[in-house]
């Protein structure tokens, strides 16, 4: 009886440890299919999507014609500046044969300039030739103005006269200064006493 009591213990025993080493090698099996897959979905640093290694670049950077500087060290972070291209020099204009610093005229220019004074000069002569003039300061109602008048231009040294006149309106006294043979010396004298605010009218009379 003992016996078989025995005999079932080793056999329940026996059963116990098999089914525990399928169970834990179904257990391993399983964890190990998990790793894998695990390891198959995860991509390697060292390929791309597709799988495929990626390639190496076999192009060697671009030569350059730049020797290294010895001294790029001793520089720091500031580079020294390349040198700067110097432009060429314009060409020198040509050279002339007028005095140094005389104006340069165009003759052309001085030509009708020339011209042009010679018939201003021929129409001043023909002018003085025809003509005579006076310049009239004022004319005045009664005479006593015009003697006023007369007595200032005498003041600012200019000799007048004082004549009579009948017009359309009666009797009127006229002061003059003149008469003047030439047109420049007319022009001159009304310039100064038009610079001492007396305004004068030009007459003009045939010789």
């Amino acid at each position: 009886m003992i016996k078989n009591m025995k005999h079932r213990d080793i056999k329940k025993q026996a059963g116990g440890t098999l089914l525990g080493l399928i169970l834990g090698l179904i257990i391993g099996l399983g964890i190990a299919v998990g790793v894998a897959l695990m390891i198959s979905k995860t991509p390697l640093p060292f390929t791309n999507k597709t799988g495929a290694q990626p390639e190496r670049s076999t192009q060697l950077p671009p030569a350059t014609n730049d020797l290294s500087d010895p001294n790029k060290p001793l520089y720091g972070k500031k580079q020294p500046k390349p040198a700067e291209a110097t432009e060429p020099a314009a060409p020198a204009a040509p050279a002339t044969a007028t005095t140094p610093g005389a104006p340069v005229v165009d003759k052309s220019t001085a030509a009708k300039e020339k011209a042009q004074a010679k018939v201003e000069a021929a129409a001043k002569a023909e002018s003085d030739e025809k003509w005579i003039y006076y310049l009239q300061a004022g004319a005045f109602r009664e005479r006593a103005d015009a003697e006023n008048m007369k007595a200032k231009l005498a003041l600012l040294g200019f000799e007048a006269s004082v004549s009579a006149y009948q017009a359309d309106t009666g009797a009127l006294h006229r002061v003059r200064i003149g008469p003047f043979g030439q047109l420049e010396t007319m022009n001159r004298v009304r310039g100064k006493l038009s610079d001492n605010g007396v305004d004068v009218a030009v007459v003009r009379i045939g010789k």
